[in-house]
């Protein structure tokens, strides 16, 4: 029988570990986001809501994603430590300056929109299970997520989940029925990755 791992007996990453770990968590999300742009799709979490902020100004995701998110380190140090939020920030900061650059180095001859999203989806969840296994996030509704999973064991996918369908219900003022019901399959991918594999009970982020 194997012994549940809980915060007294699990062991802490080290420095190396947790910069391999953050660094592959964000880059792989910030080259799912150049998936979803490219496609024109959308998606939810605080990214989905850069995102939509993104399509309708013009502004680069990059600055917009790292802006939204400010106003959600205090919640996550005053619940959740400065440790977290410091690995959040680095996180977030990167991913940023990663999403501006993709364009520049990838660039896609033909993508089907469904594959797309179903791409997405899963780079993005495995992407989020690095950084929730580092002991961060890509900060914003993936903070107040991780908080009620710690604080109640409602999992953090579901709470990511319901948040996405506000964004959802909000891109629908700006994009066409289909290409949203597309969207809405890779934030599924999303989600589900998580809320299959983000277990507390099984692993303790450290």
């Amino acid at each position: 029988m194997s012994i549940p791992v809980t915060p007294e007996n699990a062991q802490r990453h080290s420095l190396i570990e947790d910069a391999q770990g953050i660094a592959y968590g964000a880059g792989m999300a910030a080259f799912a986001i150049t998936i979803l742009t490219h496609l024109g799709l959308v998606t939810g979490q605080t990214a989905g809501l850069a995102v939509l902020i993104s399509y309708a100004t013009g502004w680069g995701f990059g600055p917009v994603f790292f802006a939204v998110n400010l106003p959600f380190y205090w919640l996550g140090y005053r619940r959740i430590g400065a440790r977290f939020v410091f690995k959040t920030f680095v996180a977030v900061a990167l991913m940023s300056v990663l999403a501006a650059l993709f364009p520049r180095w990838v660039h896609f001859a033909d993508l089907d929109p469904v594959v797309g999203a179903v791409l997405f989806g899963a780079i993005s969840g495995s992407a989020l299970l690095a950084l929730f296994r580092h002991g961060a996030s890509l900060g914003g509704v993936g903070i107040v997520a991780l908080y009620l999973q710690d604080r109640t064991g409602f999992r953090a996918g579901w709470t990511q989940l319901l948040f996405d369908l506000a964004i959802f219900a909000l891109a629908l003022t700006l994009r066409d029925l289909p290409t949203v019901a597309i969207s809405a399959l890779g934030a599924l991918v999303v989600n589900l990755v998580i809320a299959v594999n983000h277990r507390r009970d099984r692993y303790v982020a450290t």
